[in-house]
Parts: structure tokens; sequence; C-alpha cells
């Protein structure tokens, strides 16, 4: 059993993903982040399946995510130089917003941008791609006990109906059972079931292990995709590609952002093909809220790490953080079609 039942757990999901997409079917392109969703719902893992053309035409676009006011000057930037009012549709706010997002965009050579007279005109350097095919959602709950499958029941029934994402998973530790718990509960008909097995033979220190088949399908999702010829409204499709956006950006391994690598007792451990943190004076996997500079063990690196001695530049825990960046850059470059990524 995963020691953290939440934030470990959720971790060795997202690797199995990025292992293994589409679960007991061929592989297809994807990339995989965690904790995204809207205002109202997140999702624990989100795996965008791309189109591997056109997420190659994305790379060229910077390997940071676009927010919403970004992708409406991206979007829509013209082929020729015009006046940005002319050339952007309408955003519904003010257009000094709209002109501070011009400006940012071609901060980061998004665009091109000169100012004729009075006017800011811009041109695209390329059209932007449409790269998303299909966003996929899955709530982790290794131990789905009855009080967490009623709640887990109604979130993924929300998820149904708003069909945001094209397939929502439950994914539940395996108990060996005969038939799994996670059939016998009330959950929507249409979420998929993905059993996992994380533990027993090659298990990292703490018990648990992850690889490409890791995990095993009970139940098949349905396709939440409109069947009508208009599909989704424009609104519903500009969410779904700021989420994207945000998973692009983010990856799953952001982890290092908020929690504390450079502190001493911070560990990255293996767990068979997924890279885990690990507290060494708490002797486990510790949780994203417990790893910060209140927890009482935490002891910032000593000057000395970060200066003598050590063989990566700025000590453990930036080289915990540069380590985490390049895998999510090598998985990213993977999807790219001809990339020797892995």
């Amino acid at each position: 059993m995963i020691p953290d039942s939440e934030f470990g757990y959720e971790l060795l999901v997202c690797r199995y993903a990025e292992l293994s997409w589409y679960p007991d079917a061929d592989p297809r392109p994807a990339i995989v982040s965690r904790q995204l969703g809207t205002q109202r719902r997140r999702w624990d893992t989100v795996v965008i399946e791309v189109d591997p053309e056109a997420f190659a035409a994305r790379r060229a676009f910077g390997d940071r995510s676009l927010d919403s006011d970004l992708l409406h000057v991206v979007r829509d930037a013209p082929e020729g130089w015009e006046w940005y009012r002319d050339a952007l549709p309408d955003p519904g706010y003010s257009w000094r917003y709209v002109r501070q997002a011009v400006h940012r965009a071609a901060g980061r050579d998004l665009i091109e941008k000169r100012r004729r007279g009075n006017r800011i005109e811009i041109r695209r350097i390329g059209p932007y791609p449409d790269w998303v095919e299909r966003i996929v959602a899955i709530e982790n709950k290794p131990d789905l006990d009855r009080s967490a499958a009623d709640a887990l029941a109604d979130q993924l029934a929300h998820d149904v109906e708003t069909a945001l994402a094209d397939e929502v998973w439950l994914a539940t530790e395996a108990t060996g059972h005969r038939v799994e718990p996670a059939l016998l509960r009330s959950m929507p008909v249409e979420a998929g079931i993905l059993t996992t097995g994380f533990g027993g033979e090659g298990s990292g220190a703490d018990g648990f292990a992850v690889d490409a088949a890791a995990a095993t399908v009970d139940w098949l999702p349905s396709d939440l995709a409109p069947s009508e010829p208009e599909g989704r409204d424009s609104e519903t499709v500009t969410r779904r590609l700021e989420i994207a956006e945000r998973a692009y950006g983010k990856g799953w391994r952001s982890y290092h952002d908020t929690m504390r690598p450079d502190c001493r007792h911070f560990e990255l451990r293996r767990a068979g093909r997924a890279l885990v943190p690990h507290c060494a004076a708490k002797g486990r996997c510790p949780t994203a809220r417990e790893c910060s500079g209140s927890c009482p063990e935490f002891s910032p690196e000593p000057p000395a790490w970060r200066t003598k001695g050590w063989p990566i530049e700025g000590g453990p825990g930036k080289g915990v953080r540069g380590l985490l960046e390049r895998r999510r850059e090598r998985i990213r470059d993977r999807v790219i079609p001809g990339s020797d990524g892995s």
C-alpha cells in the first residue's frame, strides 16, 4: 500500500500514465500533469493526448504555458501586419489588458510587434496549432472506503455531466479480492476503473514501485466528446485549451516548486521506473503540505553544500530541481516525431 494515500499515489499514477498511455491498448502520444482543472473542479491527474506533428509546432512557441490572455493574442494574430484592435476579436473587457498581453507576447517572441504612429501593429510568427486531441481526467483514490467512494461518485458524475474531459477514470490500488471493491461502488457507468499494483516485487525503499505494466483496466470509460456535428461551444474549447496549456508548462514533476528540496532531509528515491520524494527525517514520502518551511524537521542545506565540494552547482536542492525539469523536457521532446527523447 502507498505510504501517503493521496500525494505519493498521485505521483505514481502520473508516472504510470507517462509510461503506458493508453491502458491495455496501443500507445498514444500524450503529456501528463496533475492538480489541474477549473475554478469549480480540480482533477488529480490529467492526460493530454496530442497530435505529434501539431505538438512539434506548439513547441516552437516555447516551453512555458500560455495563459488565457496570451492565447487570445497568439491564436488570433494575423499573418500580415495589422493594428492589434483590428486583428483581434473583441475580448469583452478593456483593450488595455489586451495591449499588455501584446507586449508580453512580443517579449516572449510569440508574435512580432511594431509601432506605426500611435498604433501598435502585430503579426504572427506562425499559426498556433490545433495540438490537443483529447483530455482525460483521472481521480486517484488508493484506499476506496465507502465514504471516499460516495464523495468520489458525485465528483465523477459532475465530470460526466459537464463533459469538459473526453474521458474520466478512477485509479485505485488493487486489493487482491476476486471482485475489486471499486466495481461494487456506485460509480457512474461512464467512468473507467483502473486498478494499480504498485507494491510487491521490485518495490523501492518506501515499499512501492511503478512500471508500464503496473495497472489493469477493470472497466472501460465512455467517450464523453459531443456526437453532434457542431461539437463543443467556443467557451468550452477555450477552457480545454487553457487546461492543456497549463499541463504543457507544468507537467507532473512540478512538486519541487511547492516542496522544499533545499532541506537536508529531502531526497529523491527510485520506485521502479519512477523517482519520488522521500524525507529522511520522517522515513517516508512526505505530503506536499508537510514538506514546507514550517515543518519541525526542516533543516536548510548548509552553505558549504552550495559552495564547496558538491558536484552540482548550487547544492542538492538546485540539483533536484534541475533533474526534474530535464526529465519533464525529455518527455515533451519524446512526443515529437523522430525525437530520441526518453
